[in-house]
């Protein structure tokens, strides 16, 4: 829970936003609580007054058609396009006056705002669709919705799983913000503006794009409530670097809330309390208390060891899907990054990024860890997944079966169009002159894979050596993913061929249980605590043991407290998770001792019932906290 924070009267880089806010009188004694629920951000909670903030409706788009001819249009168009590169340039100059975590997580989505208002695929449909006769307006809405449809699919058809799905929805977030920011400036409608906000207020809003997120003043604002938005976008992730409790996706928030009005925010527990009762308040004052005294444990966990009560070292460190998300990997005390998805580099790009564009990404992170070791996992590319650079070189494989996941994607995609391996190893190479990095293949199956890749990887050295590139002495590690059942019953087989072994859970328990957890008739049968899934993870870490092969697990599970004493258990002593659960996962570590996480490892493995080791594992921990 959180400390409530004061409110922010900020400049904004859009001229012309209002804010609609309408105070009501109101008393704890004659008002009844009322109680809203929504995804939870985490952060803790807040108490506050509420200041409400309704956006001019959005363009009426009834008219499809034009009435100017199609030079005029497109002229409109482009007027859009210049006025909304000019707000981007604004808000990047204002980074200058937020805290440096926040410069880097918002100059990140500004820099991917940018390459879609310059010359793209977006670009190219918006002017086909006016060609077409339609208005400037509808052009750049029914495109930009395409775009957001084809990267993250309606409810029902498939987008992924897991972090997949999670990165879908944010590629479909960023195409509907700058379509949305487009249509205003087409037909100047005045953005959301927090002018007038008091100290300490919780801002309610329908939406907040990651534009207003950024440049909220966490010193000032004391929480956030949303009608739309989820756990997973870009204004998630940044009210969470910012500290800021929130709860999105509220459904009928600016009905219930009046301005003015007594709001608790549950950012933790995803539920927002308006006019509430006493008792409530009492509760929720002693979460503010609470929170701050675990928030105060917490941050002396980032300068804490990762190891076990009794003496044995676990390695912690974080997943990183998007550059942005370095600072929370910074604050939270990670040894560095366990898995870096390199998918990001394809998204949004009309080409594929070349090695000197992957090299300066790789390398600036390479040397933000320091001394810390970066896993860089190398292009994982599905079927399920649009990209526009790999469509245009004519390697993408969207639409071209029924079911991505059991098609080329991953290192099969990959070894059947090497040259894009080439390019991205070579990359990598010359990043490990930065600093310590190993390589990562994704969705290995067969010891083949890893043979071929590894003829191209060294291949790769050699020619660069030959021109005279800095390279690391000694070539980074070479590692496989297991992520599917026929990985996990070779991984002996594997962790002869690789230098180092790391599980993914993800994947691992969709293809075991044969079950997509974005499936909504699928989602209730995924459980990474299967025991046809734990003992999976048990065979390969005995496996990659015996062959004397590190091994680590960078699955979501690797973030679930609770887990940790049985994977530790389990024999794994290297764990990747989000930059967020590291600090609990360290407090449990250093909670618990080697010879009690063995035999919760077997217990658990003695059983054959999901609900069962539920159980064990509560127990678990209720012993452990008594």
């Amino acid at each position: 829970m959180k400390h409530s924070k004061q409110g922010t009267e900020r400049a904004t880089a859009d001229s012309g936003r209002r804010a609609h806010t309408k105070e009501r009188p109101h008393s704890l004694e004659t008002r009844t609580e009322q109680v809203l629920t929504g995804e939870s951000i985490g952060v803790g909670v807040a108490i506050g007054p509420a200041f409400v903030v309704r956006e001019d409706p959005a363009p009426d788009l009834r008219e499809r058609l034009s009435s100017l001819d199609r030079d005029e249009e497109e002229g409109r168009f482009r007027d859009a396009v210049i006025r909304s590169i000019s707000q981007l340039g604004k808000l990047q100059a204002r980074l200058a006056l937020l805290p440096e975590d926040s410069q880097f997580e918002i100059g990140s989505l500004l820099d991917v705002y940018r390459r879609m208002l310059g010359p793209s695929r977006l670009q190219r449909g918006v002017i086909r669709r006016i060609a077409e006769g339609l208005s400037a307006e509808v052009a750049v809405f029914e495109e930009t919705e395409a775009l957001a449809q084809a990267s993250h699919p309606p409810q029902g058809a498939r987008a992924g799983s897991g972090e997949d799905a999670a990165a879908a929805r944010r590629r479909a977030d960023e195409f509907r913000e700058i379509g949305r920011r487009l249509l205003r400036n087409l037909t100047r409608t005045p953005f959301l503006t927090l002018r007038g906000m008091p100290d300490g207020a919780i801002l309610v809003t329908e939406s907040l794009r990651p534009s207003d997120a950024a440049l909220i003043d966490p010193s000032r604002v004391a929480a956030v409530v949303s009608e739309e938005g989820g756990a997973t976008g870009h204004t998630a992730i940044m009210l969470r670097a910012l500290g800021i409790p929130a709860v999105l996706a509220v459904a009928g928030a600016l009905d219930a809330v009046a301005g003015g009005a007594q709001v608790v925010v549950d950012g933790d527990r995803g539920r927002i309390v308006v006019d509430p009762a006493h008792d409530t308040l009492v509760e929720a004052r002693g979460a503010v208390a609470t929170y701050a005294q675990d928030r105060q444990k917490l941050g002396r966990m980032r300068r804490l060891s990762s190891k076990l009560a009794s003496g044995e070292k676990v390695l912690l460190q974080a997943n990183l899907e998007l550059p942005a998300e370095l600072p929370l990997i910074a604050q939270s005390g990670a040894a560095g990054i366990g898995l870096l998805r390199t998918e990001f580099l394809f998204i949004n790009s009309e080409e594929l990024p070349d090695e000197t564009t992957q090299f300066e990404l790789y390398a600036s992170l390479v040397e933000a860890m320091g001394a810390d070791t970066t896993t860089i996992r190398v292009l994982d590319w599905g079927g399920e997944k649009p990209s526009e650079a790999l469509e245009r070189a004519g390697l993408s494989t969207l639409g071209e079966t029924p079911n991505p996941a059991l098609g080329l994607r991953g290192i099969r995609l990959l070894l059947k169009h090497p040259a894009l391996l080439e390019t991205q190893l070579a990359a990598i190479l010359r990043a490990s002159a930065v600093g310590p990095l190993q390589v990562l293949l994704p969705m290995v199956t067969v010891a083949e894979e890893i043979t071929a890749a590894r003829d191209i990887y060294e291949r790769v050295a050699r020619r660069l050596r030959r021109k005279g590139v800095a390279l690391a002495e000694t070539l980074p590690p070479f590692g496989a993913m297991i992520e599917t059942p026929a990985a996990a019953l070779t991984a002996g087989v594997l962790a002869h061929h690789a230098d180092f072994l790391a599980i993914g859970t993800n994947d691992l328990t969709m293809y075991a249980l044969a079950a997509d957890r974005a499936s909504a008739d699928a989602a209730s049968l995924y459980d990474a605590r299967h025991p046809a899934v734990l003992r999976m993870i048990a065979d390969v870490v005995n496996a990659a043991l015996q062959h004397r092969t590190p091994v680590s697990l960078c699955g979501e599970i690797a973030g679930d407290p609770a887990l940790a004493p049985l994977l530790v258990g389990l024999g794994l002593r290297s764990l990747s998770m989000t930059a967020s659960a590291v600090p609990r996962v360290k407090q449990v570590i250093r909670s618990v001792r080697y010879e009690e996480c063995v035999r919760l490892g077997r217990r658990v493995l003695a059983e054959t019932d999901s609900r069962a080791i539920m159980k064990v594992l509560q127990e678990f921990g209720n012993a452990e906290v008594g």
